[in-house]
């Protein structure tokens, strides 16, 4: 399964927050993420970030791409045209 790092995104939320002075919580990172994390994620994040002003290494998974490519995507294309093509001459034969 492939992992993203999301270190740094996490970071720069919790170091925004800090700027903007307000004590960040749970509900605050997660409202700013791009990226979905774990509860116990955040929350070992948030203990860290309280207590050394440290982000931990973190990286959550990332969900298998399932979408065909434009390869693959061809293929089908070039094996239809083919159908459409046998198909069309057995009507003008049957016509």
């Amino acid at each position: 399964m492939l992992t993203k790092n999301i270190t740094d995104e996490l970071e720069s939320v919790l170091q925004a927050l800090h700027d903007e002075g307000k004590t960040p919580t749970v509900a605050l990172v997660k409202a700013r993420l791009t990226t979905q994390v774990p509860m116990p994620a955040l929350v070992s994040t948030l203990k860290s970030w309280k207590s050394k002003k440290r982000v931990p290494k973190v990286e959550v998974a990332t969900p298998p791409n399932n979408e065909p490519t434009i390869a693959q995507l061809m293929e089908k294309i070039d094996a239809l045209t083919e159908r459409v093509i046998v198909l069309e001459d057995q009507l003008r034969k049957t016509s």
